[in-house]
C-alpha cells in the first residue's frame, strides 16, 4: 500500500474512533473490515511485486495495466 493511501487509511480509522454516530460494535465491525483490506492489499501488492521480478515483460505487461 502507498504511503499516501497509508495515511487515507489512518484517517479513516481515526475518523471512525472519534465518531459519535457510531456505536462501538460499529466501530468495531468498521476497524476489522479496514484491517482485512489492507491485509488483502498488502497480499495483493506482494504478489504483484514478486510476479513482476519474473521477467521485464511481465514486469511491462503489470504496469500496462495500471498494477505497478
Amino acid at each position: 500500500m502507498s504511503g499516501s493511501n497509508l495515511k487515507h487509511l489512518e484517517k479513516i480509522k481515526e475518523s471512525i474512533d472519534r465518531s459519535d454516530a457510531l456505536t462501538e460494535e460499529e466501530k468495531s465491525d468498521s476497524m476489522k473490515r479496514i484491517e482485512e483490506w489492507y491485509r488483502e492489499d498488502m497480499s495483493s501488492g506482494t504478489f504483484i511485486q514478486d510476479l513482476s521480478k519474473l521477467s521485464p515483460t511481465i514486469k511491462a505487461l503489470l504496469a500496462e495495466l495500471g498494477l505497478l
